[in-house]
């Protein structure tokens, strides 16, 4: 569905302000990108925009296939996942009912909800509702979705800041499995990912990427 994300001469604008201008990223399938730079640089922003929820002020968002260019909206609904500051869950639900609710709504099935719930450590939590779970319990939640609807591209900002050593470690090799599988991860981070990746710089001037070990 997705094999390269192209992003060319992108302007992205928050109110009257310029966040960035004359950002190029072309990231391939089997690659982490990283995404760095300060405080209200626009990596969030970056994330939306690939996603669709901002529209650019100035330049394109690409995806393709095989060499093929992908509708922007068909790619956007099947074949992202977007996980952000807020895990996006409903506290008034069970564990087990909002993961297979969220993993249904996104294409992959109960099974495939229960087996990534085993994957992340969450099975005892299951039947507890989400409003008592801990943040980094909410956010394995939340990264179980990732894996119960498998979809090429993952765009994740700062995915592992309320994990525990234990779980970053663990969400590292999911995320190697993802690149190692063909994925794509586009993360906004500050804390460095536990994979090799290479960075790309967000801000006022134009940005590009070098190549960085885990």
């Amino acid at each position: 569905m997705i094999e390269t994300l192209k992003i060319e001469g992108l302007a992205l604008q928050r109110g009257e302000r310029i966040l960035f201008r004359q950002l190029d990223l072309r990231a391939q399938a089997g690659e982490a990108v990283a995404l760095v730079g300060s405080n209200g640089a626009g990596k969030t922003s970056l994330l939306r925009a690939v996603a669709g929820f901002i529209r650019p002020a100035e330049g394109r968002i690409l995806f393709e296939d095989k060499d093929q260019a992908v509708p922007a909206d068909d790619a956007r609904r099947l074949g992202c996942h977007m996980l952000g500051h807020q895990d996006g869950l409903k506290t008034g639900r069970s564990a087990r009912d909002e993961l297979i609710f969220q993993a249904r709504w996104t294409g992959g099935t109960a099974a495939l909800a229960l087996a990534a719930a085993e994957r992340l450590g969450l099975t005892r939590l299951l039947d507890l509702e989400v409003r008592v779970l801990s943040a980094g319990q909410r956010r394995r939640l939340a990264l179980a979705r990732l894996i119960a609807s498998p979809r090429p591209l993952w765009l994740l900002d700062e995915p592992l800041a309320p994990l525990d050593t234990a779980s970053r470690a663990l969400f590292g090799t999911l995320m190697a499995e993802h690149v190692a599988g063909g994925g794509i991860i586009l993360a906004a981070v500050h804390d460095p990912l536990p994979i090799p990746v290479r960075t790309a710089r967000v801000g006022a001037a134009p940005s590009g990427a070098e190549a960085v070990g885990p």
